[in-house]
């Protein structure tokens, strides 16, 4: 793997209520706490290779203009898990603005650190997959629909574009579509709930990325003897 760029793109849309091998609501643990878990155990790797070669590292977080789709109040930090009230379509925007919140977080705490790392959200576009499989009402409208639909190339253009194109240089914290740079919803701007989800996130990850900072301490122990 390249250590100056990193990719968050995997995905699942409106399943059915069901847990993560974690006992994390599936959404939620596969669209965004899986990325945020890959993201910091390779951020201390991605920020040496920056400071070594003086080449910008690149986060990309693939979201949803539905990221605006979600519970009210944007995030349910108090009852990620429940299945009373579970909506497969506003669990899925919630994951999706949940991307957006952490990638603004972890943009400022980088830009306070001075680190030649940037982090942004990308929004591919409708695309013709299946990841509308467990909806039949959605997947009925993406066959109707398919003829106008980006294909999975045109898809990942934003994506590659944001990760390689020169023009992005020290781009960070924002939203982009279709190349260019572009609004979220207004609950996507709010920094407070960002810096509340990030303290959650790592009350849920914390034990692996402890694990891998122990294991990075001794390996660098082992070499200096």
């Amino acid at each position: 793997m390249d250590d100056r760029w990193s990719s968050n793109n995997a995905g699942i849309m409106a399943c059915p209520y069901s847990l993560s091998a974690d006992g994390i609501e599936l959404q939620f643990a596969t669209n965004y706490l899986g990325h945020f878990l890959l993201t910091n155990l390779l951020l201390s790797k991605m920020k040496n290779t920056a400071e070594q070669t003086g080449t910008e590292g690149r986060i990309v977080c693939v979201t949803s203009a539905l990221h605006s789709q979600t519970y009210k109040g944007g995030i349910l930090l108090q009852g990620i898990n429940e299945k009373s009230g579970y909506s497969q379509y506003k669990a899925y925007g919630q994951s999706k603005l949940a991307v957006i919140l952490s990638a603004n977080e972890l943009a400022k705490r980088l830009s306070k650190e001075n680190a030649n790392v940037t982090i942004n959200c990308v929004h591919p576009g409708v695309i013709a997959t299946n990841i509308v499989r467990h909806s039949k009402i959605l997947a009925l409208a993406t066959k109707l629909i398919s003829p106008f639909l980006k294909s999975i190339p045109q898809g990942a253009a934003t994506q590659c574009f944001v990760a390689l194109h020169p023009s992005v240089n020290k781009v960070t914290g924002k939203y982009i579509a279709d190349c260019k740079v572009s609004s979220p919803h207004s609950i996507a701007n709010n920094p407070e709930l960002a810096e509340r989800l990030w303290e959650f996130s790592l009350s849920l990850t914390s034990s692996e990325i402890t694990s891998k900072a122990s294991a990075e301490q001794n390996e660098s122990s082992a070499n200096n003897v």
